[in-house]
């Protein structure tokens, strides 16, 4: 198991106050914080080569695109997979799924073909499909999910057909916090002889995740919730696939050859990086793919399910609180989400603000989602590396301090 108390002094904002207390921090399902080591590299950038990328001839740039593309590799590393060509950065993860759902979407989605999704996917990984499949004449099927918050894989056996052309789940829910069986629907999808893509926006900060294992063709997910800059996004593809798709965005850089009468398209993969991207933050990227090696994804993982196994309990101690999604600690990541009875989950993330516990309440961009629970939105706490049990504790008292604001309705 790693330092904690270590692992905190890397973080200098958790020493911040915010409304006279000691921050809290349970809010790294919207963004996780950063550690020094990525703060002091962004600084590094602007302050020894900042310079455009695969343009110059000069050292600055030299150096510039060397360091960019060390983080291409890094990643590669990181999510096993076999090419750092098949590593694409965009963004943010949504442009990655809107990438894939415009290139191969279009593509290979025909009249009276059908996209497979589940009702726990965030926005980003169900407006795209939503919109390929109305523009295609195409059909958009749900998982259905069981009672507590896991997809049905029964049932998800019969509705991937040999009609389904896009298997699209997320790996890890941003409510429920289900951790999503993505080797079976590897299987179902391929026997289908559709692919299967992945949001991995939520699970890969989480989980140690190897494309190859897991058996996907695609997979998306954004640097600011491992530890990384905003404005970072990273899309994986088979590289067949990948070279057989459309250009996403067109303009300088992706370009091999420009005449008054045609182009033709850079190799992967910059076929799919129009324009001069994020350097500064790509390359800052690294040092965050670093940390989390440094930790080791193991013990990350480990810290995490003894939190949430900590916080689950604590919370059903409280008296009526729903807890959505599979309670056992081993199925699910760092997201609790929750619900008062008569609370309004914005009432219960102010009240906890004041005591300067930052959490996120609302729909958490799963509207539909929130309609099948019956709820307007949950308040969600969202753990990582640097939370601690004290922390816990810290948010458990609030909750029942609470209770005494709301007029004894939080907490009976």
């Amino acid at each position: 198991m790693f330092d904690i108390k270590k692992v905190r002094k890397d973080f200098p904002i958790l020493d911040r106050q915010v409304n006279g207390k000691r921050l809290v921090y349970l809010d790294s399902a919207a963004t996780s914080q950063k550690p020094l080591s990525v703060i002091r590299s962004l600084t590094d950038y602007y302050e020894n080569y900042n310079a455009n990328i695969h343009r110059g001839i000069h050292t600055l740039s030299e150096e510039a695109t060397e360091a960019f593309e060390v983080t291409r590799e890094k990643i590669r590393q990181f999510i096993d997979a076999a090419e750092a060509r098949e590593v694409i950065f965009t963004k943010n993860a949504t442009e990655a799924i809107n990438l894939v759902a415009q290139t191969y979407g279009r593509q290979n989605v025909l009249a009276g073909d059908e996209i497979a999704i589940t009702p726990m996917e965030h926005h980003s990984n169900f407006v795209p499909w939503q919109q390929l499949a109305k523009e295609r004449e195409a059909k958009l099927v749900f998982l259905p999910l069981t009672d507590d918050g896991q997809i049905d894989l029964a049932a998800a056996k019969k509705l991937i057909t040999n009609k389904t052309r896009i298997v699209a789940v997320t790996q890890m829910s941003n409510v429920l916090g289900t951790i999503n069986p993505i080797n079976e629907l590897a299987k179902l999808a391929h026997d289908a002889g559709a692919v299967l893509f992945v949001d991995g926006a939520q699970g890969i900060p989480h989980l140690q995740t190897s494309v190859r294992e897991l058996d996907c063709d695609f997979l998306a997910f954004s640097m600011h919730k491992l530890l990384g800059p905003t404005g970072v996004g990273v899309l994986w593809g088979r590289e067949t696939l990948l070279e057989a798709m459309p250009a996403f965005m067109t303009g300088g850089d992706m370009i091999n050859y420009v005449s008054r009468e045609k182009t033709t398209w850079n190799e992967l993969p910059w076929k799919f990086e129009a324009g001069t991207p994020n350097i500064a933050d790509v390359i800052a990227s690294a040092a965050a793919i670093d940390y989390l090696n440094d930790l080791g994804m193991d013990n990350v993982r480990a810290h995490e399910i003894e939190l949430v196994e900590y916080a689950i309990k604590g919370l059903q101690g409280l008296g009526d609180a729903d807890i959505y999604g599979p309670l056992d600690a081993t199925k699910r990541g760092g997201v609790i989400s929750f619900n008062f009875k008569d609370v309004h989950p914005h009432d219960v993330g102010q009240i906890l603000n004041d005591a300067g516990i930052a959490i996120r309440a609302g729909h958490h961009c799963c509207q539909p989602l929130m309609r099948d629970l019956g709820v307007m939105g949950t308040a969600r706490a969202s753990f990582y590396v640097y939370n601690t049990k004290e922390e816990v504790d810290i948010l458990l008292d609030a909750l029942k301090e609470a209770d005494k604001v709301l007029g004894h309705v939080a907490c009976r």
